[in-house]
């Protein structure tokens, strides 16, 4: 994800020209959390059936089985010790052992899997069985999320000016079509350290994020989708753990227009929260616009005014830069890479959130990415 710079200017009108700058390389994704090893036995040969695995301060912990080996009706959970998330599991899902209802997992290059993540600083892995023998499960390492304060000491950026964004429950009534909007946008946990944005795109399984962010199946394969990763109360800091899916196939991928096309597991989860439709026009200059995503890893925030409520609505200041970017006054920071960037007056997709610098932060035209997109996609509203 690209260092962003937040960008508080003036709105300019469809006749100012802004110059454009030659299109540079994203930065790389914001590194949020790190590797650890342990060497962690549960069942029949002896070990306890629960281990707690703390990490203090942690952001979020994620478990790695090398080994899950269940007797008929035994099962895994990984859980918080509140009990507020719970990833349970019932055979191990890259052997084909996997149940109905099991939560999602994800691949890192080795045998095993690993399990979603659970926010906080504390995972609960627990082994439940029936008769008490016959279940082997090995935990080989664990990651563990970076506190704010790391993270803002490991990924410096620059800031232009006041941030505009809020939490995207403070405008559910004062915005109600861009709280909508927002609600299909998702944060992207890779390979347990780092962080970008993605979206459902269409009436379909799909969604829709940045090529730097993920490149192959490999990459998507260490990749968990978080879905409602929003604050409760507006400034509350009260964010909801959300849904927590693994991610699918890689479908479609372009370095040059910087997207990736791909589908999620378990989508029956995330339907719920909605999708959004792009916009197959070039984006105009002066429009109002507005963008939804996790920057910082923050939960969900909306970029709708230039610096605060009441103030000048952020949209576009350059239409066209090169052949293929526009550029945009809306806030972001690091963890917004893949953020949609919507119209103002349609609530649809006009660019697809990539970087930026002073003047403007910028992104890939939808209507260059549609074209290479549109016949995998249902795009009818």
């Amino acid at each position: 994800m690209a260092t962003t710079i937040l960008v508080p200017v003036a709105p300019t009108t469809a006749d100012e020209a802004v110059p454009a700058p030659a299109r540079v390389q994203p930065a790389p994704i914001p590194t949020v959390g790190e590797e650890k090893a342990v060497d962690l036995e549960l069942g029949s040969s002896g070990g306890p059936a629960r281990h707690v695995i703390r990490h203090r301060a942690a952001s979020y912990v994620k478990v790695h089985f090398a080994r899950l080996a269940l007797a008929p009706g035994a099962y895994v959970t990984v859980a918080d010790p509140t009990g507020r998330e719970v990833h349970t599991y019932r055979g191990d899902p890259t052997r084909g052992d996997a149940a109905r209802g099991d939560a999602g997992f994800t691949r890192h290059g080795s045998a095993g899997f690993a399990a979603m993540s659970v926010d906080g600083d504390t995972a609960v892995v627990t082994l439940h069985t029936r008769g008490g023998r016959g279940s082997h499960v090995a935990i080989d390492r664990y990651w563990r999320g970076f506190t704010e304060a790391e993270i803002a000491t490991k990924n410096p950026r620059s800031v232009c000016g006041a941030d505009g964004r809020r939490d995207a429950v403070c405008y559910r009534t004062s915005h109600p079509a861009q709280y909508a909007a927002s609600r299909g946008v998702a944060r992207m946990l890779k390979n347990g350290g780092g962080w970008c944005t993605a979206w459902r795109v269409g009436r379909g399984n799909h969604m829709l994020t940045n090529n730097h962010c993920v490149k192959s199946q490999a990459e998507l394969d260490a990749m968990e989708v978080q879905f409602d990763y929003d604050c409760a109360t507006c400034g509350g800091n009260d964010p909801r753990p959300g849904t927590k899916v693994g991610a699918k196939a890689l479908l479609r991928t372009s370095p040059g227009l910087d997207f990736t096309l791909f589908s999620v597991d378990n989508f029956d989860q995330i339907a719920q929260f909605g999708t959004l439709f792009l916009e197959t026009r070039a984006p105009i200059a002066g429009e109002q616009a507005y963008i939804a995503g996790h920057g910082d890893t923050r939960p969900k925030r909306i970029s709708l005014y230039e610096e605060r409520d009441g103030g000048a609505y952020c949209g576009v200041r350059n239409a066209q830069l090169g052949t293929e970017d526009v550029g945009y006054s809306c806030d972001t920071s690091g963890g917004n890479s893949g953020s949609p960037v919507l119209a103002g007056s349609s609530h649809k997709v006009i660019a697809l959130h990539w970087g930026g610098s002073c003047p403007h932060n910028v992104g890939t035209r939808m209507d260059r990415i549609y074209p290479q997109i549109q016949d995998l996609i249902d795009n009818r509203p």
